[in-house]
């Protein structure tokens, strides 16, 4: 994979590399030489980082096919591209998963116009894609999926049975980092962007909580009860820890780091 910033060596890749020129385990297919023994060979960085599908649509169709080593002179074009795809693809990946909460219908017309403009931008040509403003877009999105996480989260909270759940440390962009969270009732909460790197929650309730952007690398999920949750990517599971008690959407997956020995 090429990158275009530098990396410098550390506990996440384990070799420093200039920004524009391919990783040493690059093959000539493309495939990563290492992807069965990233971690092991100290690229656990490699592990939790998700396109979300756009390097091959970059690839695919905004270049048809083309690649920076057969046409040299669309490298620095492409990699400009690419973080922009990326962005288009995150935001496709999270309007498909909010048409499918019903609490949300309401708004279901316009997160399918959302969506569908989305769509149309990753069909853009390379300049066209480099000129375009996708913080502005992110921006109109991001308040559909906020009101989505909202209607989802009031639904949960009007049919919840029992004493009314408090979120003392809950709250968006929280700061989380090695927190004591263990067994703390995070139902409904908004932790949107939240810090939780390292922080401690085995046997945390999160379902039905608002977890785009929360940082869960090092975080210890083991027995954690994540179902419903909302907005959650693989790659989140990925920089974490867990076990097999910890209890997932049906559409993620325990990662094998997991159950490593």
């Amino acid at each position: 994979m090429l990158r275009r910033a530098t990396l410098l060596a550390s506990s996440d890749f384990a070799i420093d590399k200039d920004g524009g020129q391919p990783c040493r385990n690059l093959q000539t297919d493309f495939r990563c030489g290492i992807h069965n023994r990233l971690r092991q060979s100290g690229f656990r960085g490699c592990t939790v980082y998700d396109c979300f599908g756009a390097g091959q649509q970059v690839s695919q169709v905004t270049y048809n096919g083309r690649d920076w080593r057969q046409a040299p002179e669309t490298a620095k074009e492409m990699f400009e591209v690419f973080p922009v795809m990326r962005q288009l693809y995150e935001l496709l990946r999270y309007l498909t998963e909010a048409l499918t909460l019903q609490p949300a219908r309401s708004i279901h017309g316009d997160l399918s116009l959302a969506l569908n403009e989305t769509k149309r931008l990753t069909d853009l040509g390379p300049k066209a894609l480099m000129e375009l403003d996708a913080a502005v877009h992110r921006a109109k999105v991001n308040v559909l999926l906020l009101q989505t996480s909202e209607l989802v989260r009031d639904e949960a909270r009007r049919t919840h049975k029992g004493p009314p759940v408090r979120h003392k440390k809950a709250g968006r962009g929280a700061d989380l980092i090695g927190a004591n969270l263990k067994g703390a009732d995070f139902r409904y909460a908004n932790l949107r962007g939240a810090y939780l790197i390292a922080a401690d929650l085995r046997n945390a309730d999160l379902r039905t909580a608002d977890l785009i952007g929360a940082d869960f690398r090092d975080a210890d999920l083991r027995g954690a009860n994540l179902t419903g949750s909302l907005f959650l990517t693989q790659a989140q599971l990925n920089a974490a820890k867990g076990n097999a008690d910890t209890k997932l959407p049906p559409t993620l997956a325990h990662p094998s780091h997991w159950f490593a020995v």
